[in-house]
């Protein structure tokens, strides 16, 4: 990938995030379905390249410790409001 703009990158999170929720509530009811539990492995992994991109490009995504690079930094940031 080459450099994104800072909402492009939060574009693409939410379209692979809204991936892995649907694919995860279909598993639920039809668990045996291999094809979408292939398709829900490869969002979650393109989630967490782009989790992992953004945080290294611009900022941690999510804070609490819950954020793949530094815990804690996002306090420095901008706040959502700032932005």
């Amino acid at each position: 990938m080459d450099r994104m703009t800072e909402q492009c990158l939060r574009r693409k999170i939410q379209e692979a995030r809204f991936a892995c929720i649907d694919l995860q509530l279909y598993l639920d009811t039809h668990p045996d379905d291999m094809a979408a539990m292939i398709d829900y492995n490869c969002y979650s992994e393109a989630l967490n390249r782009l989790i992992c991109k953004f945080d290294q490009e611009f900022s941690p995504l999510l804070g609490f410790g819950q954020s793949l690079m530094e815990t804690g930094s996002w306090v420095f940031d901008r706040w959502p409001w700032e932005v």
